[in-house]
């Protein structure tokens, strides 16, 4: 509804701004009933539950979706930018798609998670990259508006990859859904066994022979793997490759293989709209903006950045310091997540000191936008996927 609000306004026969007006009513109004059934959903969830469901990835980019809807509401109703719904939404969409991957069962909470601080340091940590969200959707519709893709300097096509990428990225996340919804659809397994070393926490260490399902065709198996079940898929009937020894984890060669699915499903979902587009993708979409104000939209990601900075940092740092001096008795242990949560602190607290000492507004501010809502997913995917930690278990 709301492309329709924007889009259709060309062959309206009303008056343009009375015709996006209601357009734009009615869009709210149904992104509004969507917000209220995901409410829904998240309560009945946490009673069934017990506990505040935030404890695993389905969890938490669910919860994380919910809330750039809702930050996108809050938003909308302070500066009424109707435009704003085609790109904060569908980023709303594709988390929540995303999330839908994840194993969907209730699972007991582990000693670490027993706390109220679960309730206080994720949901607020959450908000505030929810309003990193809908920043980074207004930087990039500026990008798109604002970047010259007929251009033929080297300033323009680096621009013009920039751009690129980004769309690349959101393409990517796109792929793997759908990948994982066909296979799924398709029946398809893979199943290998290896041996884990586990180290308590009085020094004793244990091996384990753990089992390793796989969704996608495994083109990485785990390091030194056995192999108990694998359809054939294109001809394939064993990995060709066997994940690197310096991967340590329980499941470092399976998240390997999603990544490497990821780039391979991204590069052709992204292929077949270059095909479809015969241009660029950004150059496609930047003519469906001509007339958005950069102005308004160039504030609106400002503001957006800055509600949600501080909201972040509460929630992902100070509550997060408290909850880990009660939960592994120190305030900061350098784990991967903690120091994506600092690098993601710092950014932004870059991004408003250069925009507020140095004038960096425009262009420059919404490349700035785009690429921290970038660190911030590599914080949420890319170290889950790829990176062990004590906050892998968030990435089951």
């Amino acid at each position: 509804m709301f492309v329709t609000a924007i889009l259709g306004k060309k062959w309206a026969k009303e008056d343009p701004i009375a015709y996006t007006r209601k357009w734009g009513n009615g869009a709210i109004v149904a992104t509004m009933v969507g917000l209220a059934g995901h409410l829904a959903f998240f309560f009945t969830r946490w009673a069934e539950a017990g506990h505040i469901p935030t404890s695993n990835m389905y969890e938490f980019m669910t919860f994380l979706g919910m809330m750039i809807i809702f930050a996108f509401i809050i938003v909308y109703y302070i500066y009424r930018a109707t435009v704003l719904g085609i790109f904060a939404l569908p980023i709303g969409i594709i988390i929540i798609g995303y999330a839908s991957v994840f194993p969907k069962d209730i699972q007991p909470l582990i000693p670490a998670l027993q706390s109220y601080w679960l309730k206080i340091h994720v949901t607020t940590a959450a908000t505030g990259e929810a309003f990193f969200a809908v920043g980074f959707a207004a930087g990039l519709m500026y990008l798109l508006r604002s970047v010259n893709f007929s251009g033929q300097t080297p300033g323009d096509r680096k621009e013009q990859r920039g751009v690129e990428l980004t769309l690349f990225s959101l393409v990517m996340i796109v792929a793997f859904v759908v990948s994982i919804f066909g296979f799924n659809a398709a029946g398809y397994h893979a199943k290998y066994t290896n041996d884990v070393l586990y180290t308590s926490k009085d020094g004793i260490e244990q091996t384990v022979k753990q089992t390793v399902d796989y969704v996608l065709p495994p083109i990485f198996k785990p390091f030194e793997s056995e192999q108990v079940e694998m359809q054939p898929f294109l001809g394939m009937t064993e990995a060709p490759f066997e994940a690197p020894s310096w991967m340590h984890g329980s499941n470092a060669g399976r998240k390997l293989n999603t990544v490497v699915w990821s780039i391979f499903g991204g590069i052709i979902l992204y292929g077949l709209l270059r095909l479809i587009a015969r241009k660029p993708l950004g150059a496609a979409i930047s003519p469906l903006l001509k007339g958005i104000d950069l102005e308004d939209i160039d504030e609106i990601s400002y503001r957006a950045i800055a509600i949600g900075y501080p909201i972040f940092t509460l929630g992902a740092l100070v509550f997060a310091m408290i909850w880990a001096a009660e939960a592994w008795g120190r305030f900061w242990g350098w784990d991967p997540k903690e120091v994506w949560a600092l690098i993601t602190f710092l950014y932004y607290a870059a991004y408003l000191h250069l925009r507020f000492s140095k004038g960096w507004q425009g262009k420059r501010s919404a490349w700035l936008a785009v690429i921290g809502f970038m660190v911030v997913m590599f914080t949420l995917i890319g170290v889950n996927l790829v990176i062990a930690g004590l906050h892998s278990y968030s990435g089951t």
